[in-house]
């Protein structure tokens, strides 16, 4: 388990409070390859420097928030002020309601989602409690709370033992399908190629997939070009792919896919015999 907590709080359901901690569930920066900007002369780091077009340089103590109103035009806040207008409770997370899984679109989803555990004994049973009941009625619940000074709509759900917390886009922050539904023209599909296209799809559904096949193929080849560069040897060059896919007959297509899809589904099965055998 992770050594620090992102949030500490409280999980709020009309009367019932349940001491909770909320740890990062993502580690987007693990095996992240990152770059420093030389120069190209002497291959020395470049540095940043704030600078006013006024006064040059500047300081820390001298730079204040401003918001642009008009052209040029700014109005200063005060970092005290800021704090003034924050929201009251920022140790709750305040139940709203429960809904149907299917009812929450993806598309709201932000991205970020943290892992709430029970804080200390007191929380363990009301914790438990909560998540069982979720499960047996199939339900998510919607919630809000404040992350680092802001408000945010949240979503609770069961996963395993613990409550999964995503947070969520505002529905001013998306943008709904129909803004762009006049790209898409009504098409003519053919009885055969919906049947062809239906097969397909249900020889490539699997029960659970394991997402740790997913592999970051681009950072793998970025740290073997610096390891090449490092010792001194030409770096291999990864084979370009096609700009495009070739423009082929829709009927032709799905044939080609439906055969290539039989022809891994058979090495599969031959392959787990062997393994069996």
């Amino acid at each position: 388990m992770a050594s620090h907590a992102s949030w500490d709080g409280y999980i709020k359901f009309s009367l019932i409070s349940i001491p909770v901690r909320a740890y990062n569930s993502a580690m987007p920066n693990r095996g992240e390859i990152r770059f420093h900007q030389l120069h190209k002369g002497c291959g020395e780091r470049i540095h940043y420097k704030k600078t006013c077009p006024v006064h040059g340089e500047v300081t820390k103590d001298d730079i204040v928030s401003g918001y642009e109103v008009s052209k040029g035009e700014y109005v200063e806040v005060e970092k005290k002020e800021l704090e003034q207008v924050r929201a009251e409770n920022e140790e709750s997370i305040d139940i709203d309601a429960f809904v149907p899984p299917d009812s929450v679109d993806p598309v709201y989803f932000s991205g970020k989602t943290l892992y709430l555990v029970p804080s200390g004994p007191a929380g363990q049973k009301a914790y438990s409690l909560l998540k069982q009941v979720m499960k047996e009625k199939d339900v998510l619940a919607v919630a809000h709370m404040v992350l680092s000074g802001h408000e945010e709509p949240v979503l609770l759900r069961p996963a395993g033992k613990l409550l999964e917390l995503i947070v969520l886009y505002y529905e001013s922050q998306v943008k709904g399908p129909s803004s762009f539904a006049s790209e898409v023209a009504d098409a003519d599909v053919s009885p055969q190629e919906h049947k062809l296209a239906t097969t397909l799809v249900e020889e490539s559904v699997v029960s659970k997939y394991d997402f740790s096949e997913l592999k970051d193929r681009y950072t793998e080849r970025v740290t073997a070009l610096i390891e090449s560069k490092s010792h001194g040897k030409a770096p291999h060059r990864a084979k370009k792919a096609d700009k495009g896919p070739k423009v082929i007959n829709l009927m032709d297509a799905l044939k080609k896919s439906l055969a290539s899809s039989h022809r891994k589904s058979a090495a599969s099965h031959h392959h787990k015999r062997k393994k069996t055998g």
